[in-house]
């Protein structure tokens, strides 16, 4: 196998996937395969597969996001989920490109017990679209100005060079699989009054959500970003209002935070007065399922700001922990894409 050619990964002989990252997918059996295949004995698809892919095309959409498109023949079996629907992008490693990538369900820690440079870069990103007929898919990737190399992650370094041809894997849902795949977090109930917030890390998930919203949903969305030339078109129903919010030089959650909260006070949350600190570094409450209410919180951001938002939103407004989602998709001071 040619040097930095994503291996081809078919399911393995193992009883649970676990994929590295708990909250991907939930376990599942996988039959083994010792023989000529059967129907009984071919090997079963999984909730979450790799799939090898090269760049298309690169398209900037603002000084802030980029556009990566990705084509790959397997991606023909690539789950269109829609909403948030995330998955782990997967990077050439830079002494060996995917060479000691392995596709069992142990993937991640065998990759992370490698020497530094032997190691896959992986991120998380949201599926921006897919077309399964042409074996693509969109993701929009968030670029900016870093004064020190350190600042970068792996996406962003790699983002700054990618052109088209450029190898990838993609760690995401395979349609084939009969049951849920996870790794949607947008769970509103029917009819519930909206509230959608984040910056520019969660502006292809927010778009990708409103794109797949009811044409009756209601509720209003903020949308933190850089400077005014990032504010981007996107198709919402008529009924949800989109603000845009560029920072201008200022620091993160300056706009948001306040917007949100002024948001936030005019909705009716069915009082819960039951609230948990969150004590780590980052934030995830994320209920796979909503209960019922009458409003719904989304909310993606930097870490600090949706912990101030998740503190006021339910520890002072009331919101039921079911009825909403806050997940910090990324942390100032350390390094980010």
């Amino acid at each position: 196998m040619a040097r930095g050619r994503p291996p081809a990964v078919a399911a393995r002989p193992d009883p649970q996937i676990r994929l590295g990252i708990p909250y991907l997918c939930e376990g599942a059996s996988v039959a083994t395969q010792t023989e000529e295949p059967t129907e009984h004995t071919r090997p079963a698809v999984r909730a979450w597969e790799q799939f090898p892919v090269t760049v298309a095309a690169l398209r900037r959409l603002s000084p802030s996001f980029v556009r990566v498109t990705f084509t790959g023949e397997t991606l023909a079996h690539f789950a269109d989920n829609g909403l948030d629907q995330r998955f782990k992008l997967i990077l050439p490693a830079a002494a060996c490109g995917f060479d000691k990538m392995t596709g069992g369900d142990r993937w991640y820690s065998e990759l992370r017990a490698l020497p530094e440079d032997e190691q896959c870069g992986v991120r998380t990103y949201t599926v921006r679209a897919v077309r399964a007929d042409l074996a693509e898919v969109d993701v929009d990737m968030v670029v900016h100005d870093a004064h020190d190399p350190a600042d970068c992650g792996p996406a962003l370094r790699w983002l700054r060079d990618a052109k088209a041809g450029d190898e990838a894997l993609l760690l995401g849902p395979d349609a084939r699989w009969d049951g849920p795949h996870g790794g949607v977090d947008f769970h509103a109930p029917e009819g519930a009054e909206l509230l959608i917030a984040g910056d520019e890390t969660a502006a292809p998930a927010i778009a990708a959500i409103l794109e797949d919203l009811p044409i009756t949903a209601r509720g209003k969305v903020f949308i933190e970003v850089p400077e005014a030339a990032d504010v981007l078109e996107l198709d919402a129903p008529e009924d949800v209002e989109v603000v845009w919010l560029p920072r201008d030089g200022e620091a993160w959650g300056e706009r948001l935070v306040p917007a949100v909260t002024e948001a936030a006070r005019g909705m009716d949350f069915a009082r819960d007065d039951q609230f948990e600190e969150v004590e780590d570094e980052m934030v995830w409450e994320a209920p796979e399922e909503a209960g019922p209410s009458d409003a719904y919180v989304w909310i993606a951001a930097e870490t600090a700001v949706v912990k101030s938002l998740r503190f006021t939103i339910r520890k002072e407004l009331g919101l039921p922990k079911e009825a909403g989602a806050f997940m910090g998709y990324w942390r100032n001071g350390k390094a980010w894409d």
